[in-house]
């Protein structure tokens, strides 16, 4: 059986796919607006030893397998495809037609890889140091390509659109501005930001509603930049952002505390100890905003060892799903006051946010390597199709600390309603 016969059988002749391979074979319709070259036999390999989502992830990283076309097409069409669609027969007569070679070399995984020893010597999963690690991995890649991606706001979280034809630009501040009139800010309060990033939400909160506020990021790259930001725009006076962890701020006291895609990389065993230390940091009356990524229901693993997404993307990454995350909340004290889904919102964001890479794509191969941004072009590209089919949702919620006698403070109707 020919090489680019046993993809195509894996994948199915329905999605409209060609195949070229190494040993000359080809297979699929003439004229298919995609193809899947397998250019050498260490593709193979990496998918004989990792058979799905992570081979195929680690064949297109290193460059030993190619696509043609448009990437987000691809894997719409590819979504639900695994090597279990052949018959045993078929898997015997692929491994024959390969050959003994591609199935006995042992290559190493592309070095963007995290590898699961390394992080397994800084300790038990969501300990300080090993998550420290792990946000380094991901957020520490250059400041510089995050500007191609991410554009002027520097946001790397779901916007949120007012509508269809909203610039990227017009979405982020609409998601801060929803954010801040969500907590109820107003000039003098304080605000906590945890997980704040490049200092989007910190920033916004100073300069349009007067509130002081402190922003917390593990990625010193990160701090850095928003460190100079605040500065460029003369928002010393409100505005901070250090480089430490969320359980290390010792102040408290504060009258908001906004939680902008920092829970996913909490871990399962870790969120209700995180909902009590926020719980703690505010003042009574005082609202806690948290949004983050989700799984559509309970019945979905939390983690995903093995993953494209955990090995190259967010070592140790956990998704939840909102209901079991607002029970959590609730059982801490907080009382909800809102809740709402922005899933198709994110695949609108990602949608910007590939299209910013591929604008600047030969920029971002020279300051990170085509590796690097070969990881980035598939995980994003992927990542809508999640929030498209509802694979992943993306969750804000609401809560607030009652008082005593059980009142909220909390107006009737918000002042400006949210959209």
């Amino acid at each position: 059986m020919a090489l680019a016969t046993i993809f195509e059988k894996i994948v199915g002749t329905d999605a409209n796919l060609a195949f070229m391979a190494y040993d000359g074979s080809k297979a699929g319709p003439d004229g298919a607006d995609l193809a899947i070259e397998v250019k050498t036999p260490i593709a193979v390999a990496y998918l004989a030893h990792a058979p799905g989502e992570l081979g195929l992830a680690r064949a297109y990283i290193s460059g030993h397998l190619d696509v043609h076309g448009d990437l987000y097409a691809l894997l719409d069409r590819m979504w639900n495809i695994t090597t279990n669609d052949l018959t045993t027969s078929e898997k015997l007569a692929a491994v024959r037609s390969l050959g003994v070679k591609p199935l006995l070399m042992r290559v190493p995984p592309p070095p963007q890889e995290m590898r699961q020893s390394a992080l397994a010597r800084l300790g038990s999963r969501h300990a300080k140091q090993r998550d420290a690690e792990a946000i380094h991995h991901h957020y520490d890649v250059s400041n510089r390509f995050y500007e191609w991606v991410l554009g002027p706001s520097m946001a790397y979280t779901c916007a949120c659109f007012p509508s269809e034809d909203s610039t990227l630009e017009e979405a982020q501040y609409a998601k801060f501005d929803l954010v801040a009139r969500k907590l109820g800010l107003e000039p003098g309060m304080r605000l906590l930001d945890v997980g704040c990033g490049w200092g989007g939400m910190v920033m916004h909160a100073a300069k349009h509603y007067g509130v002081k506020a402190l922003g917390v990021t593990l990625s010193r790259q990160q701090a850095e930049w928003a460190q100079k930001a605040i500065a460029d725009a003369g928002l010393q006076d409100l505005a901070e952002v250090r480089f430490m962890d969320y359980r290390d701020v010792k102040e408290s006291g504060f009258d908001a505390v906004s939680s902008i895609g920092l829970t996913e990389h909490i871990g399962k065993g870790n969120v209700p100890s995180y909902f009590e230390f926020l719980y703690g940091k505010l003042k009574t009356g005082g609202r806690i905003l948290n949004h983050c990524i989700t799984r559509p229901t309970g019945k979905e693993k939390t983690f995903n060892k093995g993953g494209f997404i955990n090995r190259y993307v967010f070592p140790d990454g956990e998704l939840e799903s909102v209901g079991w995350l607002i029970r959590q909340m609730e059982d801490l004290g907080f009382e909800i006051r809102h809740e709402e889904n922005l899933r198709e919102h994110y695949a609108k964001t990602l949608r910007h946010w590939c299209d910013n890479l591929d604008a600047n794509w030969d920029d971002a191969v020279q300051e990170v390597g085509m590796g690097t941004a070969r990881v980035w072009a598939l995980y994003m590209a992927g990542c809508i199709v999640g929030f498209e089919r509802n694979k992943v949702q993306l969750h804000q919620v609401l809560g607030v600390k009652l008082d005593q006698q059980g009142r909220s403070g909390v107006p009737l109707r918000p002042a400006v309603d949210w959209p």
